[in-house]
């Protein structure tokens, strides 16, 4: 199979959440950690599925967060506040920021890559905020040809129609477009169209230092 564009998911693909949790507090004002902690993170970031802790009255608009940015603010602070948070927006605020997302090890080495190569790129998300921002402050916004952000389009995946607007914004067809995300689930739905698909693990950026390069290398792009 012939490559001629990349795709990529942004979060746990290409960067991961890493904010800063010192003034993390419970509802009883006293400090979370450890395990608590890491329970948070994971209803902050899970890319699929539903989390715990929503009214009732919000559990049938959670799959449309990344369609909404006010619904998506509304519905994780509600989560948060679900899971044991006392200050919620302390920490979405952060999810906010560009100062937040930490590139995994290879995430510039693997963009310039593929740039190197003549070959597009496009980073498909489903997201509920401008996230060119987060790119421009780790200094790898230009190696992007294009954004296709869920809340922007009106649509999520695993819809294959943001897939098909970023094969087309790029000018290539599918069957010759490799997509790199971390959900089998809502990246995998890539190879619906006839795209490659190669699945990364969204786990901790210093146990991950060249899953990119090497997703790349697979098709030959060194």
């Amino acid at each position: 199979m012939t490559i001629r564009g990349v795709l990529f998911d942004f979060s746990g693909t290409l960067f991961r959440f890493e904010p800063v949790l010192d003034e993390l507090v419970g509802d009883d004002g006293d400090a979370l950690a450890g395990e608590a902690q890491a329970e948070v993170m994971r209803r902050m970031t899970a890319p699929v599925g539903g989390p715990g802790g929503l009214p009732e009255r919000l559990r049938d608009e959670w799959e449309r967060r990344d369609l909404d940015p006010p619904l998506h603010r509304d519905l994780y602070l509600a989560v948060l506040r679900g899971s044991g948070v006392g200050n919620p927006e302390y920490l979405y605020e952060q999810l906010l920021s560009a100062e937040a997302w930490r590139p995994f090890p290879d995430t510039e080495a693997a963009l310039t890559a593929v740039a190197a190569a003549g070959l597009p790129i496009a980073v498909v998300s489903n997201i509920a905020w401008d996230i060119r921002p987060v790119f421009k402050h780790a200094g790898v916004a230009e190696q992007v040809n294009e954004f296709v952000l869920s809340y922007a389009e009106g649509a999520v995946k695993p819809d294959p129609r943001l897939f098909e607007i970023a094969c087309h914004r790029i000018g290539i067809v599918p069957g010759e477009v490799l997509m790199i995300g971390d959900s089998a689930e809502a990246d995998g739905a890539a190879a619906e169209l006839g795209c490659a698909v190669t699945l990364v693990e969204p786990g901790p950026a210093d146990q991950r230092p060249r899953a990119l390069l090497d997703a790349l290398a697979e098709y030959g792009i060194r």
